[in-house]
């Protein structure tokens, strides 16, 4: 039922600029943490930024003052601004969402979108 959705991602130059998009759906009652990771090859999949639903957000300090995170709670879509790209950047970036649905707001859920690559060249 719950679906994260992700766009955005593709082959950008050195030093250009990518904005990834994460649309949630599917009888959701609230989102309490949404938030991008990325996970290159042989490497450990890591926390590039995180946003709560209060708006306090959190980065990796590999990106912090070139990424910037927001959210759209009427759209129910987070946003992944990538300024200055590096070769380093090249990933596959997920989208994910804790969050509790219609018929059990009790509880809270983790959801994870398919992944979208981000690829930089040199």
């Amino acid at each position: 039922q719950v679906q994260l959705v992700e766009s955005g991602g593709g082959l950008v130059q050195l030093g250009g600029s990518l904005r990834l998009s994460c649309a949630a759906s599917g009888g959701i009652v609230s989102i309490n943490v949404m938030g991008w990771y990325r996970q290159a090859p042989g490497k450990e999949r890591e926390l590039v930024a995180a946003i709560t639903s209060g708006g306090s957000t959190n980065y990796a300090d590999s990106v912090k003052g070139r990424f910037t995170i927001s959210r759209d709670d009427a759209k129910k879509t987070a946003y992944l601004q990538m300024n200055s790209l590096k070769p380093d950047d090249t990933a596959v970036y997920y989208c994910h969402a804790r969050l509790r649905i219609q018929g059990r707001a009790y509880r809270w859920d983790d959801y994870w979108g398919q992944g979208t690559q981000v690829t930089v060249s040199s």
